[in-house]
């Protein structure tokens, strides 16, 4: 530790005038004040709808013991996730990220877990290369991969790459098994590719290569196909979003009332989390909210009055919506959000049969539905994996990864010499 006993506590009784100070404010007053007042509907500054309950807006609690054991509403699940080695830079200035994707199925199918689809993002400076983008075979054609030359950027070469390859790779290889799916379909992650999509408001350059380049165009195009696919097979999709750092709803709101919350998840946390006499959370039910149809942030590019990044959609543009719901856990105090379009969750039947399934799920595994538990672990790529992959990418370049300072010193590299 590199804070003397002292210091701590001084450091301490800095937090403890913070906490004084925020006590002075009712969050969960402010929260409640947003839920009751400004969401039926939410509307943007210019008057458009960006937020709409779907029937009646409400909140609803399930005892976790009975959900848990209640009888699931579908009773097969496919899960899909795709993770990477995160974005390399190497001394001749490529700069690299692969993403492998993998689907599950719950009851499990071995062969259909040992499927994947793998995807190299390359990134270069040098105008003159080109790289073969061919798919090509591997183990035993339960494998697929291929590279893709990334656009090139003057600056973002990272986060290009890293998106492009996750992205792709995760709608490829779902597209490749939509078939198999039966009854439902569950993404680990949003139902489009919200990390894109965010492009058109990071920067005037990601801006400019989302509308204009096909690359990232074709990524996008690939998931509103995936949701045709799966309309036109009448089975639902969805997306479970562990981790939401989202904030259209916070930002709008802020513009009209008091927001003292960071995030969407903080507010819809304050709306969902129940407290005794004692002010202790109570952990006996899950809760939730209703479906919202949403246009707001990303969201509004699928909108059914957005331009959906000039991709054509075959269907009413309406049925590609984002409808979302917000699940609390109180035993681990986490939100979830749940997303579908709005094809799935126009029909209130379906919609409650989806929003048990949900419940049930995660008062079952206390977090994800195991169908994404399962799909995480067969996709993602542990440190120890993704140092091994670098090294061998390294011995392919003849080429070492470019490195500073703060590599060697948090130990990410290991000395060679």
């Amino acid at each position: 530790m590199t804070l003397d006993p002292v210091h701590v506590d001084g450091i301490a009784q800095l937090a403890g005038q913070v906490r004084a100070t925020v006590e002075t404010s009712d969050q969960g007053a402010a929260a409640e004040t947003v839920w009751e007042n400004f969401l039926d509907p939410l509307y943007d500054t210019d008057g458009r709808e960006i937020l709409l309950p779907l029937g009646e807006q409400c909140r609803r609690k399930a005892p976790i013991a009975d959900i848990a054991l209640s009888e699931p509403p579908f009773p097969t699940q496919h899960g899909l996730d795709s993770g990477t080695i995160n974005p390399t830079t190497f001394k001749n200035g490529l700069v690299v990220d692969v993403a492998q994707a993998a689907m599950s199925a719950t009851p499990s199918d071995v062969e259909l877990h040992r499927g994947r689809t793998i995807i190299m993002a390359v990134h270069s400076n040098d105008a003159t290369l080109h790289f073969d983008d061919e798919w090509r075979a591997d183990d035993r054609g339960y494998a697929r991969r291929r590279v893709l030359d990334a656009p090139q950027v003057d600056r973002f070469e990272q986060r290009v790459v890293h998106a492009l390859a996750l992205y792709l790779a995760e709608s490829e290889h779902a597209l490749l098994n939509a078939d198999s799916v039966e009854d439902l379909f569950v993404l680990d992650g949003p139902i489009y590719p919200t990390g894109l999509l965010r492009w058109a408001d990071r920067d005037t350059e990601l801006a400019e290569l989302l509308a204009a380049d096909d690359r990232p165009q074709s990524v996008v195009g690939n998931y509103v196909e995936l949701v045709e696919r799966f309309i036109e097979k009448d089975v639902p999709l969805v997306g479970f979003v562990k981790n939401s750092s989202r904030k259209p709803l916070t930002r709008l709101v802020r513009k009209k009332t008091a927001a003292p919350w960071t995030s969407d998840s903080a507010f819809f946390r304050h709306i969902l989390e129940r407290q005794d006499a004692d002010d202790d959370r109570q952990t006996d039910a899950l809760t939730c909210t209703n479906w919202f149809r949403s246009r707001a942030g990303t969201d509004g590019a699928m909108a059914a009055d957005g331009d959906a990044l000039g991709i054509d959609r075959e269907l009413d543009a309406e049925k590609y919506e984002v409808t979302f719901c917000i699940v609390y856990d109180p035993r681990t105090d986490l939100v979830f959000r749940v997303e579908a379009p709005y094809a799935f969750t126009k029909d209130p039947e379906r919609r409650e049969r989806l929003t048990r399934q949900l419940l049930h799920d995660v008062a079952a595994e206390q977090g994800p539905p195991l169908a994404i538990a399962k799909a995480d672990e067969l996709a993602s790529i542990d440190r120890q994996g993704s140092e091994e992959l670098t090294r061998r990418i390294e011995q392919e370049f003849e080429m070492d990864r470019d490195t500073s300072y703060n590599d060697r010193r948090w130990g990410a590299i290991e000395e060679k010499f």
